[in-house]
């Protein structure tokens, strides 16, 4: 960047050229699957990845973070970003854009100004379990982008150890649901493309309970987090079906159809949220976020 504040002379400025074109293929499914890769952006989400790249960089691990394209402006207004790049570890150049190449990278309007591509960040389902997990959200069936990106950030705010897509659910990096994580993709471990009973019987075994969110389910939640609260308190209460201070794997289901039946009937119990105004249901990211709360916060009380 010049002192002007101008870009430098060597700045990209071509929205035809390959590099951009390169880019830009990422926004589709085949490209990504091809490249691993796929690309995050606006200020939020690159700042998040550009701190878990340094973080496994030194760590011994992977890089997470290929290429960053900014704008000058953006670059001002968050220097942050090229103390981030420039850090020890990261060994990253942040490559200087111009508004009209930042557009044709990405599938928005008005580009948020940044742009990285990143590396697929998924997980092996064994390497979660290994880690002893307390609190696990898996999403069966989710095919909008937008529900499942805010699921996501909805378990990374929960505290939660990791996050789950069945086999035909949406793809995680495709870049709707990539904004909609606000940043929260590199922040917990995800697994993709799996398979439900797999996942169930191996949580089993790890000693997770399966709890199946529905609006038809025989478990109450709000019954559920008193019995924990007055566990907490050593208060005499009726034995439990289910204890949410137990590790937990949580299913939820498709958006318009919820879980099917034969997905519920994997789980260990049907676990409604109570409804107490005239509205149908819960959409699925408030419903998760009210289900993946009462588990984190019962565990975090039992210690």
């Amino acid at each position: 960047m010049s002192e002007s504040g101008r870009p430098p002379a060597d700045a990209m400025t071509n929205p035809r050229a390959d590099r951009v074109r390169d880019v830009a293929k990422l926004a589709g499914r085949s490209a990504r699957l091809k490249r691993r890769q796929f690309f995050a952006e606006g200020p939020q989400a690159v700042r998040e990845a550009l701190q878990a790249h340094r973080d496994s960089l030194d760590a011994g691990g992977s890089p997470i973070v290929e290429a960053v394209y900014a704008s000058v402006e953006s670059l001002k207004r968050h220097p942050e970003m090229l103390e981030l790049a420039a850090h020890r570890g990261a060994r990253l150049q942040i490559r200087i854009a111009s508004d009209m190449v930042l557009s044709a990278m990405t599938d928005t309007v008005t580009p948020q100004g940044i742009v990285a591509v990143c590396n697929f960040v998924d997980v092996p389902l064994e390497a979660v379990l290994a880690a002893k997990p307390k609190l696990i959200a898996m999403l069966c069936q989710v095919r909008d982008p937008g529900n499942a990106g805010t699921v996501l950030r909805a378990a990374d705010a929960a505290g939660a150890d990791a996050v789950i897509f069945s086999n035909s659910s949406v793809d995680i990096y495709n870049p709707k649901a990539v904004r909609s994580t606000a940043g929260s993709l590199f922040h917990l471990p995800v697994v993709l493309g799996a398979e439900l009973a797999d996942v169930v019987t191996a949580a089993r075994t790890a000693g997770l309970g399966v709890l199946a969110a529905d609006g038809y389910g025989q478990l109450n939640l709000d019954l559920l987090q008193d019995e924990s609260a007055a566990r907490s308190f050593e208060q005499e209460m009726p034995d439990s079906r289910y204890s949410l201070e137990h590790p937990t794997l949580w299913l939820f289901g498709n958006e318009a159809q919820g879980l099917a039946g034969e997905e519920k009937a994997l789980a260990d119990f049907r676990v409604a949220v109570p409804v107490y105004g005239s509205a149908e249901s819960l959409n699925l990211g408030t419903a998760a976020t009210v289900c993946l709360y009462a588990s984190a916060r019962a565990q975090r009380r039992a210690g």
